[in-house]
């Protein structure tokens, strides 16, 4: 489980193998056997104590930040693995193969924007004609990126206007499924302008955690991407791994606005924008937690859906280094 600290004032403690979670007067206690990593959204205190049991048992501390961004986590700061997997990861950045696994994973991004819409089709025919039209431009998009080809510094730009021009046509379907009320201009962060944003870019900043904890874990260096390219203290390889799960968001918050449970008092404005309170902090991610922790068919095994994660990022190292896994497939689909 994930232990999520949204209270203010809350205080998080160690009392033997137990992690003490206090609110006020409110105890509650949880063993540190079934904690998978422990998020803190507002103003918290954590003992040493708590911090030295999290780092004894594996568990990562992170915290989010207003828009649901992780801003920092407490880790045990030990490689996950040989230093080999990142010599390779650093020679294969600027390889065709490099490129190909640059490519697959935005191409799965696309496959899942499109079979999200087409499922969408099915339960809505009266959007039938407006979202085959803007899945088949999408699908077009998807056959310009698998055609290209060369350097991946040369067409860097290309893959990303690609993608781009892809994202845009999947936004406006997806806005269409949206009750007219709570329907969008555009995508917008930091800050986001309306509810549907706003609840997707906290969805998705806790996909960053789960990625970057992913990479980790498996020895896959956070800040050496393929298409997001290296600046100081940006995590590239997160977000080009990210576009393999963010239809988990996608789906997640298009759900919440189709069962009515999105209401106008979960945000808060800004300035600029809205922003996630505690309630609506609560709806969000009681749900995507749920959604997260379902079972599924993956890889010819039975699987939290959260843990394809884990499970794609030791593929992906164990690929890089030539280590025997117990079946053909990577993280990349074949193209």
């Amino acid at each position: 489980m994930d232990l999520i600290l949204t209270t203010f004032g809350t205080y998080l403690h160690r009392q033997g193998e137990m992690f003490l979670i206090k609110v006020k007067e409110q105890k509650q206690e949880v063993s540190s056997r079934k904690v998978r990593s422990i998020v803190i959204t507002t103003g918290a205190s954590l003992s040493t104590d708590a911090i030295q049991l999290a780092v004894e048992k594996n568990i990562d501390i992170v915290f989010l930040d207003q828009v649901g961004q992780p801003y920092g986590r407490v880790w045990h700061g030990r490689p996950g693995s040989t230093t080999a997997i990142r010599r390779e990861q650093l020679r294969l950045a600027d390889t065709e193969t490099g490129l190909r696994l640059a490519l697959g994973w935005v191409i799965r991004k696309t496959d899942h924007q499109i079979d999200f819409l087409q499922t969408a089709k099915q339960k809505r025919s009266r959007l039938s004609a407006a979202l085959t039209e803007k899945t088949n431009s999408i699908i077009e998009l998807r056959k310009s990126l698998n055609a290209v080809t060369g350097d991946l510094n040369d067409v860097r730009g290309t893959i990303m206007g690609y993608e781009g021009r892809a994202g845009r046509t999947y936004w406006e379907a997806i806005n269409l499924l949206l009750p007219e009320s709570f329907q969008f201009a555009a995508r917008s962060r930091n800050p986001a302008k309306d509810e549907f944003n706003c609840l997707l870019n906290y969805a998705y900043g806790v996909l960053y955690g789960t990625v970057e904890r992913a990479c980790l874990l498996a020895g896959l260096d956070p800040y050496v991407g393929f298409v997001h390219t290296d600046h100081y203290q940006k995590k590239s390889l997160v977000f080009d791994l990210i576009e393999c799960y963010r239809i988990w968001a996608d789906e997640t918050v298009v759900g919440l606005f189709a069962a009515r449970k999105v209401k106008p008092d979960m945000f808060d404005p800004l300035q600029n924008g809205l922003i996630l309170n505690k309630p609506g902090k609560a709806v969000l991610m009681e749900r995507f937690g749920e959604y997260l922790d379902e079972t599924i068919r993956y890889r010819n095994r039975n699987i939290k859906r959260r843990d394809t994660v884990q499970l794609d990022c030791h593929r992906l190292a164990n690929d890089w280094i030539g280590r025997p896994t117990d079946d053909d497939d990577t993280v990349s689909p074949p193209l």
